[in-house]
């Protein structure tokens, strides 16, 4: 009965307060009003108008209604004539220091609903001083406590929802004029503070013998984990963990409670920002205890979907994981666990084929990693999965076109034989050093045991084969030295010519016993027949030169010089052998185009040539065609500067530098009458396109004794594919591009779907030059009926093939045929129009 009495005299002042408020026009009354809804606030000794009864039961029944009502009356004239001291007084108050909850949500409802006003400038500056005077921690130790009155499923989700998009709510209504405090980059660390604050509190009452619940924060960290802002929160939430659960077993107690209850549907976004913002795996082992352990859907996450799944993360992130799994004898099994499925995956054709060589590149340095890691007793358990996916990995990495696919697998393939230690052997290959390949390297580093019979202050004992070299070296200088002061005058001080200055010998050229050839026979017959391994090498460096020189010598011997280049071998080992013997055929087929077209593009499918071969002859033939498609006065230059990186030390190339440095560093006020443009000059390329092209197309669907193309040799089918769309690039223009673009698309379109990423790309790029190339009336008739498949088969690729390459190039295939179907219904209208 007294509980009754005191809920209807509270419900009495309270419905008196706002009947003042809505409807007295003296502001006295108003202000006792607002006084006397204040003391239902106020805390024990301080308030004198009021019993504790009757403030529980204003804030469990009256609240959220009082704050609608201050709200509604923004407009009234009482509000207006509040001072600042006032405001402060009577006015703020009420939102700040009742039930947080009820204040937060009817604060985030009255600003997303209120147009822009001097009222909603008055409840934004609350909302401000409610989140600055750490509000949102007591409302978050309100549900610690089980101490919300109308605590329900639905009140938290909406507060959950409030909390969480708290930016994108005042933004959307506040823009451009938000306060900084709202923004992302304020807020979330904010709230992250205000979390550890909660998590403190925690301990302190668990020391003191309070239970409390952590069911409502962790809610809040995987809300706002999975709307994506776990790097700002967990960036200040991580260090902070890693420092407190250092020493003490409350707060890891907390820490991983709150882990354990956070949602299943949050549990990756938090666990996956966790790992990118701890600095360890030490300090992620003590947040997260054995969580991977306790729930499935986090062992799923860390054993399985950031492994395996995805590889976005940084190598940091693997050491974290792996590192974590390993810290723990009872996580230890993940680790093996782990180890045999991500070998499995490294080891399967399927995968190096139709995976991106990103992918592959995380998981061989999560296999390397996981493999340092293996003790010896777990190294011998699984040593025949590792020799199984050493053997099997390494020929399907190695049978890849793609080089980064190839040394991934030569990498590997050394650091797993080194770690396994197979009966003392080592694979060892040779592949070009770069960052990747360092990287991987470096990750066997904490493989390496120390042996306990050794002693710690001493050296390790040295390779013995390193050592005899050193010891060789060391006498040999030893000897070298004795020898020289054996020699030496002890009276050469006194004539010494250390004094005079020395001679400038930088261009003095050595003089050779042979001359290189001034005629073209002579170049061809020491080629042929020449046991002389100077002559040879001086006939070859001139080849180029002579053939360019001598138009009509060349065109007589042009076929028999270009076999005898094409079956010639480094006997000698002459340096830039394959550059300069490219060059000589380069010079040949641009200078007697059809006969020697017709003798290269005949021999790539004939017997008995090594693939090597076969994909020189595409080489000379792209360099040749890049050559005859530019203006006849640059072809010095252009065979200079792009078809053969073989560089001239003559003196007219360093004057050109020097000229083109003057030139660059002087300034001048004008520079005269700009040169006349260039002459126009044919395009040689256009007439003889036909020889280089359709003949590649021929017999490339029947295989060899020595060659299959549409088989095992994918690289030379990828090579010819890229080969054959840079001429159908280079015949823009030419009367021959309309029937070479048919060709060109009847031919890839059997590849298309091809397993090798080469070769995919090759089409692609040959697709890219038919729509650039051809013309679109040509276009659109010839090829009208393939054109819609084409385009949904470029879609398809551009969104799901596994090559970052072959994505790209898919998109610009689409805009290159978007771009000409446009032209062609526009000239159409044109016609259309005029007729």
């Amino acid at each position: 009965m007294e509980s009754g009495s005191i809920s209807s005299e509270v419900r009495l002042k309270v419905a008196q307060c706002f009947r003042t408020l809505s409807s007295s026009a003296d502001h006295t009354d108003v202000f006792d009003a607002l006084e006397t809804l204040n003391s239902y606030l106020d805390d024990g000794a301080e308030s004198s108008r009021c019993t504790a009864a009757e403030r529980e039961e204003f804030r469990r029944t009256h609240y959220s209604r009082t704050l609608r009502v201050l709200v509604g009356q923004l407009q009234a004239d009482w509000t207006h004539s509040l001072s600042a001291a006032q405001r402060s007084q009577l006015w703020d108050p009420l939102f700040l220091k009742g039930p947080p909850d009820q204040a937060l949500l009817v604060l985030m409802e009255a600003v997303t609903q209120l147009r822009p006003s001097a009222g909603l400038d008055r409840l934004v500056s609350v909302t401000e001083r409610f989140l600055q005077s750490g509000r949102l921690a007591d409302l978050l130790w309100s549900f610690c406590l089980g101490s919300v009155p109308s605590d329900s499923a639905q009140l938290r989700e909406t507060l959950l929802a409030r909390l969480a998009a708290l930016p994108d709510l005042t933004a959307n209504r506040l823009h451009p004029n938000n306060r900084p405090l709202f923004t992302p980059q304020r807020f979330y660390p904010l709230l992250a503070s205000e979390m550890l604050a909660v998590l403190e509190r925690t301990c302190r009452a668990l020391r003191d013998g309070v239970d409390c619940s952590l069911t409502f924060v962790a809610q809040t960290l995987g809300k706002v984990c999975l709307q994506g802002h776990s790097g700002p929160v967990l960036a200040v939430m991580a260090p902070r963990l890693a420092v407190c659960t250092r020493s003490d077993m409350v707060w890891q107690r907390v820490s991983w409670k709150l882990l354990q209850d956070v949602p299943e549907r949050c549990m990756e976004s938090v666990l996956t920002g966790l790992l990118q913002a701890a600095d360890s795996p030490d300090a992620f082992s003590r947040i997260t205890g054995n969580l991977v352990l306790t729930n499935k859907k986090a062992q799923f996450v860390l054993t399985h979907k950031v492994l395996l799944l995805q590889y976005k993360y940084q190598t940091r992130v693997l050491r974290t994981v792996l590192g974590y799994l390993a810290s723990d004898r009872d996580r230890r099994p993940l680790l093996i666990q782990v180890l045999r499925s991500v070998s499995q995956a490294w080891a399967n054709p399927s995968a190096v084929k139709h995976t991106p060589q990103e992918q592959q590149l995380y998981v061989s340095k999560t296999l390397l990693l996981a493999a340092s890691l293996l003790t010896d007793a777990e190294l011998q358990e699984l040593r025949s999965d590792l020799l199984q996916c050493l053997l099997g990995g390494m020929q399907s990495h190695l049978d890849s076109s793609a080089v980064g696919i190839r040394t991934l697998g030569m990498v590997v393939g050394e650091c797993l034989s080194a770690r396994m230690d197979l009966s003392g052997t080592k694979l060892k290959f040779e592949y070009d050093q770069n960052e990747e390949t360092r990287e991987l390297l470096s990750l066997m580093t904490p493989s390496v045991c120390p042996d306990p019979d050794r002693d710690p202050d001493r050296d390790p004992d040295p390779d013995p084969e390193v050592a005899a070299w050193s010891e060789g070296t060391r006498e040999s200088s030893q000897v070298k030295s004795a020898s020289q002061r054996s020699k030496s005058d002890p009276d050469s001080d006194l004539d010494s010519d250390d004094d005079l200055p020395p001679y400038d010998m930088s261009g003095d050229v050595e003089a050779s016993r042979a001359a290189p050839p001034r005629y073209l026979r002579d170049c061809l017959e020491a080629l042929i027949s020449s046991d002389d391994s100077l002559r040879v090498e001086l006939s070859l460096r001139a080849a180029e030169s002579l053939v360019r020189r001598n138009f009509c010598a060349a065109k007589e011997i042009s076929v028999q010089m270009t076999k005898v280049l094409l079956h010639m071998e480094d006997r000698f080992g002459i340096s830039g052998f394959l550059v300069l013997r490219q060059a000589a055929m380069v010079a040949l087929a641009a200078v007697d185009s059809v006969p020697v077209t017709r003798y290269l593009t005949t021999e790539f499918y004939s017997l008995n040539y090594s693939l090597r071969q076969r994909l020189d002859i595409l080489e000379v033939l792209a360099l040749a065609a890049q050559e005859l498609s530019k203006p006849a006065a640059d072809k010095v230059i252009a065979a200079a500067s792009e078809l053969t990186p073989y560089q001239s030390t003559s003196a007219a190339s360093w004057r050109q530098e020097v000229e083109k440095r003057i030139q660059n560093k002087t300034k001048r006020i004008s520079k005269g009458c700009a040169p006349p443009a260039a002459a126009a000059a044919p395009n040689r390329y256009a007439p003889v396109a036909g020889y280089f092209f359709f003949p590649l197309l021929r017999n490339y669907d029947k295989p060899e004794v020595t060659f299959d193309l549409l088989g095992s040799d994918h690289l030379v089918l990828g090579r010819l594919i890229h080969t054959l769309g840079l001429f159908m690039h280079l015949a823009v223009n030419a009367p021959i591009a309309a029937q070479m673009g048919a060709a060109l698309l009847d031919f890839v379109w059997a590849v298309r779907y091809h397993a090798d990423q080469t070769v995919r790309r090759g089409v692609l790029f040959a697709v890219c030059s038919v729509f650039l190339s051809m013309p679109s009336q040509a276009l659109m008739m010839d090829l009208s009926q393939q054109l819609l498949e084409t385009r949904t088969w470029l879609a398809d690729v551009a969104e799901v093939d596994p090559d970052a390459d072959c994505r790209n190039l898919a998109v610009q295939s689409l805009v290159l045929l978007d771009q000409n179907l446009k032209k062609q219904l526009q000239n159409s209208n044109g016609l259309s129009l005029e007729s």
